[in-house]
């Protein structure tokens, strides 16, 4: 029997949506509502059974887009009331040290979900709103909330601690959180499964390489560290976001160039990364200029040379963390995608295992695959990462358990 999971997502202008099999993981549909809110109207795109639909309609709030997703499964198919829906499962960003796993969706969590909008001011809100909507819309179904912090509840206080005042740590919450744990929790199960190994046997780098971009060690299916820590700016160079900076960096802004917090804040999320580097965030653009002269192109080689720099700097610290390493897994849009960056991301790592097949890696295959020599100790590995399914069979499998 099929038990099927309508997952959303939901942003501040956009819900996106799958209806899938938590079992083989089909997805019978899935789309977008965007333009939420927005005077120029909104869009709705779904893809059914059949085909892909769109229609320009007004979505003056998220309660008006999620009853038009409802109501394009019901014109374009397929239908959710012979669906077999066992629960909706939500994407919540931050759980805080209050969710290690997924959780029904009731009056309690949604007061805790709002309490936590002080560490993820950008997106808890957007997700809050879904759950509420969505309690509304589909009274009757099972909804569930799965936290991307919540796969990093196994971090071990010397890697969640930050050195500072206790009453920061205490009072205010700071300390390493991590995020994107839904999809390092699937991909370093796959990728335990590529090697023969079970999860509980297998040491695991994750590089989840997107426009946002983090690294995870996972010991035995626990994650152990993480690259994104109090907010999701830490770690990685990304498409718009710095990665690490001197803490510092605020402070000296402010007293050199009269910088307010805000303005160093946003610049720091949202024009620094590629994008500060290279004039472009897309690290596709990034690849095209780099091949070119002059300037611009200069400056677009030095950014993959400081990305793929720092993506090798914490490959080589978490293999220190875990001891020794059976895998490394590249995913996402990046990871994916980009043979060049998972060379250069590994390359002068040979003394440690770790060697890439250039023939295996350039060539133009999709799925789960292997891309390291024959001879190479650690199994380097391309592993397509499906945060919806992973959202989905944790939805079913909490929904089970509190049946009995």
């Amino acid at each position: 029997m099929s038990r099927r999971v309508l997952v959303l997502n939901t942003g501040s202008s956009s819900v996106k949506y799958s209806l899938l099999d938590a079992d083989s993981g089909a997805v019978d549909a899935s789309g977008l509502a965007e333009r939420i809110g927005e005077d120029a109207g909104g869009r709705l795109v779904h893809r059914g059974p059949a085909g892909e639909s769109v229609e320009e309609l007004d979505l003056p709030d998220h309660e008006t887009a999620l009853r038009a997703v409802l109501g394009a499964f019901s014109s374009h198919g397929p239908s959710l009331d012979h669906a077999g829906l066992v629960a909706v499962g939500h994407r919540v960003v931050h759980g805080g040290d209050r969710f290690a796993e997924p959780a029904l969706v009731d009056d309690e969590l949604l007061t805790a979900v709002r309490d936590l909008v002080p560490l993820a001011p950008l997106h808890n809100p957007a997700n809050l709103e879904g759950l509420r909507v969505a309690r509304r819309v589909l009274p009757d179904v099972p909804q569930v909330a799965v936290f991307d912090t919540a796969f990093h509840a196994t971090l071990p206080p010397s890697a969640y601690t930050y050195a500072v005042p206790r009453e920061w740590q205490h009072g205010h919450g700071v300390r390493r959180y991590g995020f994107h744990g839904t999809s390092h929790a699937y991909v370093s199960r796959e990728a335990a499964r590529l090697v023969g190994l079970a999860p509980q046997d297998a040491n695991v780098i994750v590089l989840h390489l997107g426009n946002g971009a983090s690294a995870c060690a996972v010991a035995g299916g626990r994650s152990v560290e993480t690259s994104m820590g109090l907010t999701p700016l830490e770690g990685l160079v990304m498409g718009t976001r710095s990665g690490d900076v001197d803490p510092a960096l605020a402070v000296h802004l402010h007293r050199v160039a009269g910088l307010g917090l805000e303005e160093v804040d946003s610049a720091l999320n949202r024009s620094s990364g590629l994008l500060a580097l290279a004039g472009a965030g897309d690290l596709r653009e990034v690849q095209r200029r780099a091949g070119g002269h002059g300037e611009q192109a200069e400056r677009a080689r030095l950014a993959l040379d400081v990305y793929c720099h720092r993506i090798r700097k914490y490959v080589g610290a978490y293999y220190a963390v875990l001891g020794h390493v059976d895998a490394i897994a590249f995913t996402a849009g990046v990871g994916e995608n980009d043979a060049v960056v998972r060379e250069r991301s590994l390359a002068g790592l040979e003394r440690l295992g770790i060697r890439i097949d250039p023939r295996r890696n350039s060539a133009c295959e999709t799925g789960s695959r292997v891309i390291s020599a024959d001879d190479s100790d650690v199994a380097v590995l391309v592993v397509p990462t499906n945060e919806e399914l992973e959202i989905a069979r944790q939805a079913v499998a909490l929904v089970a358990a509190r049946a009995g």
